[in-house]
């Protein structure tokens, strides 16, 4: 059983009717009221009002308890709190339900005599709490301008029945109390919007505290996820070099980065767009992939993604939350993840700044310690601030004895010259230094090394320090760079991998090419210093080219002569035959370079080419400071002696009979004499090439080769007519045969001084 009665504003007027006894009761009620208002107006806290109204509101209408809700309109609940020990426990309706919605959504008073005999009634609160409720009476709390923003109830009335004077006394108390409950919402909400920007700011503040990308991306999503009660959040960042949207779930060695494109799914389009997209029923939206759902078997209910935008407005990733607990995401999660995604944005980028530069850092240190030279640097204060690994082994120092000690400190003794060479790079406009092949000392050990001294200059252009940089060249790179200069590095470099024994002094096989420019004095007269020069340079480039295309090595240049060996410090098996190559390529090219200079106006080269293969001795000859691969003995000067015999034969590439039996190939030669060199006492023969010749610089070549070989048959056994007839007619085979010429003069000579029965074909030599 129920009454519905209208909440009264006022007290009726009549005094002229009224009863002194009602009289009374009016000035007591009014002066209740009054005090009511006074001692609500007092007080600030919600909790503390709440707890005050309902305790009034039970006493004046004779009531055993009471309860006052206050309607929360983001919810769409009516709330109220109970003491429970030292806290407060909040209790929440929909502010459709029940007696209590029921008046608030009519804005009426009600009485109801028998609970348990309205449907509207919840028993369950009963239940819970084992109170008996038998009658209610509840009146709306209004405002001045007549909104509705709670109700105000008391249960079962101590004496009798609830009456309409109760009903309209709790009206006027809730009328009275209307103004301070909003007062004092309107308090707390700036209270706990204050306290939550406060956590905000020293959430904010200690998330981006840190520079480490990973940790802040963890931070990140952890307090993402917690902020907006979701099961998880996810922060991608965009690799503007791969176009991918990335992240990293997890920590240390079971942290997986995931990528996708940064145009796929719902943070592809968020990220493309730069608008947040709020989805409630994710299965619904077209853009959404569920087959990541498909291979976790995670379900997706509801996404929050908003972009990640910086200072400039440029998007730099997106924040995805995901399942909100208790319904869809809503606008005031949207303004909160915007806000704080906003204020870590900086962060973000400073940590992806920090981990590129600890990433360059990382790169650059591995890059120095896998250096073979020495690196140290100095700060601007002149104290050593690096040293790479390679710098430790070449001083035979340990990080503790060298880091952070001056450089006069650790420069001491024989290195102390470098003391004032690293003060000099402190003056302003300083250059860098290089000094080559300089000495330094390490544990008593005497270093030679190349140093490259500079300073360190900022972006800015101010100095920040210096850089000391030292190329150990005391025994492999000395060798190697010893051996550049004689060979092409890849030999230089297979004969290091292969042990540098071979520099200490061997006897090989090899053979020794000696080749000199004909008339190089006349030439000099004439073309003057810078001429000579020029020359020389052009002309060398050309011929060491041919022979290091051979695999020849370069022994040493002595004058305008070229002195090369085949054979070693490598052999290759062929060796006279890329020696043999090698001069017939000189040659060749010799004759392309004399088309030029004649084409220049300028006279042609002449050269006389000389080989000998021989067992000769090789290694690295000379003092400590001044050391030489070079090749000595028999062999070697007979290849020197053969060289300069091409004056005397007008030939251009002469080999000793040594050579010719090493060779595989075949090439067009003829014998041209058994001699016997000055200083030798044993005759050798002595073979000209003639493989380099065309039909233009020796016409009927196969004819003239057999002539003069048939005539110097007869030369060989004494019968000098025969021979010089023989001579005659090779060299009008081919008339420019000098050659066959020095023959026929040689056969008169002797024919005018006979050489005597011992005669055996065999010419001395008289010069080198």
């Amino acid at each position: 059983m129920e009454t519905e009665v209208p909440t009264p504003s006022a007290p009726e007027r009549g005094p002229g009717r009224e009863t002194m006894a009602s009289l009374r009761g009016r000035l007591r009620r009014s002066e209740m009221l009054i005090k009511l208002t006074q001692r609500v107006a007092a007080i600030d806290d919600l909790d503390e009002l709440l707890t005050t109204l309902v305790e009034v509101t039970a006493n004046e209408t004779d009531a055993e308890r009471g309860s006052l809700f206050l309607n929360d309109a983001a919810t769409g609940e009516l709330y109220s709190r109970v003491a429970q020990g030292t806290f407060n426990r909040e209790i929440r309706l929909l502010n459709t339900e029940g007696i209590a919605g029921a008046v608030f959504q009519s804005g009426q008073g009600l009485i109801v005599h028998d609970a348990y005999a309205d449907p509207r009634f919840d028993r369950d609160v009963d239940e819970k709490t084992g109170f008996k409720t038998r009658s209610i009476l509840c009146a709306p709390i209004k405002t001045a301008r007549g909104e509705t923003i709670g109700v105000v109830q008391t249960l079962n009335k101590r004496s009798g029945r609830f009456t309409a004077q109760d009903l309209d006394l709790l009206g006027a108390m809730a009328l009275q109390a209307a103004s301070a409950l909003q007062n004092t919402q309107y308090i707390e909400r700036m209270k706990k919007t204050r306290q939550q920007e406060m956590e905000f700011l020293d959430l904010v503040a200690d998330i981006t505290s840190s520079l480490e990308l990973s940790v802040l991306l963890r931070r990140v999503m952890s307090e993402a996820t917690r902020m907006l009660k979701a099961d998880r959040s996810t922060l991608f960042l965009n690799d503007e070099k791969s176009k991918e949207l990335w992240s990293e779930v997890g920590e240390g060695l079971t942290a997986v980065q995931i990528k996708l494109p940064n145009t796929a799914g719902i943070a592809g389009a968020v990220f493309q767009s730069g608008k947040t997209i709020n989805i409630p029923h994710a299965y619904a939206d077209l853009r959404f992939n569920p087959a990541f759902d498909k291979r976790t078997g995670y379900f997706t209910r509801s996404i929050l993604c908003v972009p990640v935008v910086n200072k400039t407005g440029k998007v730099i990733g997106v924040t995805q939350a995901l399942n909100k607990r208790g319904g869809p995401f809503t606008p005031e999660d949207e303004a909160r993840l915007k806000a704080f995604t906003a204020q870590v944005s900086i962060a973000l980028e400073n940590a992806k700044l920090f981990d590129d530069v600890q990433n360059m850092r990382n790169y650059n240190q591995s890059m120095l310690e896998s250096m073979s030279n020495g690196v140290i640097t100095l700060n601007d204060e002149g104290r050593i601030h690096t040293c790479n690994a390679a710098g430790y082994r070449i001083f035979k120092a340990r990080e503790a004895d060298v880091l952070g000690k001056p450089a006069a400190e650790f420069f001491t003794g024989a290195n102390a010259w470098l003391v004032p060479r690293l003060k000099a790079l402190e003056a302003d406009g300083a250059k860098g230094d290089l000094l080559m092949d300089a000495e330094l000392e390490a544990r008593g050990e005497k270093l030679s090394v190349n140093l490259t001294l500079q300073p360190l200059i900022s972006l800015k252009g101010k100095r920040v320090g210096s850089l000391l940089m030292i190329e150990n060249i005391s025994n492999e790179k000395r060798m190697k760079s010893t051996m550049a200069r004689y060979m092409d590095p890849g030999l230089a470099d297979r004969l290091l991998a292969g042990g540098g024994e071979a520099l200490g002094g061997q006897s090989v096989e090899a053979t020794v090419l000696f080749s000199d420019i004909r008339s190089f004095t006349t030439l000099t007269e004439e073309l003057g210093a810078q001429g000579t020069v020029a020359l020389l340079n052009e002309y060398f480039t050309l011929m060491v080219h041919c022979i290091t295309q051979e695999g020849g090595m370069l022994d040493k240049f002595i004058g305008d002569a070229i002195m090369a060996e085949f054979g070693i410090p490598i052999p290759h098996g062929d060796d006279p035959d890329r020696a043999l190559r090698a001069a017939i390529a000189m040659i060749t090219e010799l004759r392309a370079l004399n088309a030029c200079r004649q084409a220049r106006g300028q006279k042609p080269i002449l050269m006389g080419v000389g080989l000998n293969t021989d067992t000769i001795v090789s290694g690295n000859i000379g003092a400590p400071k001044r050391m030489d691969y070079t090749v000595i003995g028999d062999g070697v000067n007979l290849a020197s002696r053969l060289e300069s015999a091409c004056k005397e034969y007008s030939a251009q590439i002469l080999i000793s009979e040594f050579t010719h039996r090493k060779l595989k190939g075949t090439y067009r030669s003829r014998e041209i004499d058994r001699v016997i060199v000055k200083g030798k006492t044993e005759p050798i023969s002595v073979y000209e090439v003639l493989e380099f010749h065309t039909e233009e610089t020796f016409p009927n070549l196969s004819d003239t080769v057999n002539q003069f070989r048939s005539a110097l048959a007869h030369y060989r056994k004494g019968d000098f007519d025969r021979a010089i007839k023989g001579f005659a007619e090779a060299l009008a085979l081919h008339p420019g045969d000098r050659l066959s010429q020095t023959y026929i003069d040689r056969c008169k000579y002797l024919q005018a001084h006979p050489p005597g029965e011992k005669w055996d074909g065999v010419w001395v030599m008289k010069t080198k």
